[in-house]
């Protein structure tokens, strides 16, 4: 007899460096005997998340499973990439038991859960749920509503304006959207600082906040909510409802490639004067250490830069420096965060 029960899927959805990869690979190693298949969606050109997850592989999760869509919205290419992609998933044998789905850090979920209702998978599939994840200390800092007291100030004194960014719209359809609030890197905030996230988020939604450090949380937990999302989509309001579709004109991203570099501390500062100086909202990528047989791999979130050996280079891999920044639309000068990345 056909397996006639739909596949759940979970949405993992988060602002950029909110550690949706993370958690990912601590659900892989912990799949508690589900057969788990994984989509990654990235922005910009270089795939960074994919390969991570792909280093994560094990019996439940092979690598076949792990799937990424690079250089696109997944919400924005559903009829070629999105719906084929989870059609091949379905079409493994053994079928798997639970799909992780990684957005984009800059993808707006909604458009995304629309998708399951196309007539080739919506029999098949159900949306377990909506799992948002937001960087306690990011979100502590204020920054995806600068001046929020200036703002209200305003918008109460002329309903007509609207200084929301981007980001925040971002940030807010991605609450807006979720089941289940995941806080991360409380560890990184301190108490005030979660505390402060807490309150902020709570301010956007009413769903459960719960938090965790290194991605790290009982499977249990998240996978299994059963919400059925894609019946609620209603109740799930966003900025962009009644548009026919949206577009991610104010993000733009760049790819700087470099020789072997010789010390990974003086590339970290590197990094971090690209926030300072041009408003870089993210950078990821590998390095070629010289001397090293280990490839680095690097991740930033604004200022803040973390990078280590994540595997052995492999025979035929080119020995480079390969980086990816991703910034709003006019911030992104090639020429000028390649100079400052070169030293």
């Amino acid at each position: 007899m056909p397996d006639l029960s739909k596949v759940p899927v979970t949405i993992i959805t988060g602002f950029l460096g909110a550690g949706k990869t993370t958690l990912i690979s601590h659900l892989i190693r912990n799949a508690g005997g589900r057969r788990l298949a994984v989509v990654v969606n990235e922005f910009g050109t270089l795939g960074v998340d994919g390969d991570i997850l792909q280093s994560c592989a094990i019996p439940d999760c092979p690598a076949e499973n792990i799937v990424e869509l690079a250089n696109g919205c997944i919400c924005c290419t559903v009829a070629d990439d999105f719906i084929p992609t989870v059609e091949r998933l379905l079409a493994l044998d053994p079928r798997p038991d639970h799909i992780l789905i990684e957005t984009s850090g800059l993808a707006l979920p909604k458009p995304l859960l629309k998708a399951f209702d196309w007539p080739a998978i919506r029999s098949r599939i159900t949306v377990d749920g909506v799992l948002a994840l937001a960087d306690a200390e990011a979100v502590a800092a204020g920054r995806f509503a600068p001046d929020p007291a200036a703002i209200a100030a305003q918008r109460a004194a002329d309903p007509g304006v609207d200084h929301e960014t981007p980001l925040a719209e971002v940030f807010e359809d991605q609450l807006a959207c979720a089941d289940m609030v995941l806080l991360t890197k409380v560890d990184l905030a301190g108490p005030q600082g979660v505390a402060a996230a807490r309150a902020m988020i709570a301010a956007e939604t009413s769903r459960p906040i719960l938090e965790l450090a290194d991605g790290v949380i009982d499977p249990r937990v998240i996978l299994g909510l059963g919400a059925a999302a894609e019946d609620d989509i209603a109740a799930r309001p966003s900025h962009h409802d009644g548009e026919d579709d949206h577009e991610h004109d104010d993000f733009d991203s760049t790819v700087v490639t470099l020789p072997e570099i010789t010390d990974p501390s003086e590339l970290a500062a590197r990094i971090g004067l690209l926030a300072d100086q041009y408003g870089i909202l993210r950078v990821k990528g590998y390095a070629a250490v010289a001397g090293k047989p280990m490839r680095l791999l690097v991740q930033a979130v604004g200022a803040r830069v973390r990078h280590h050996y994540d595997r052995p280079w492999r025979a035929g891999e080119t020995r480079q420096t390969t980086l990816v920044a991703i910034a709003e639309r006019g911030n992104i000068d090639a020429a000028a965060i390649r100079a400052t990345l070169a030293g």
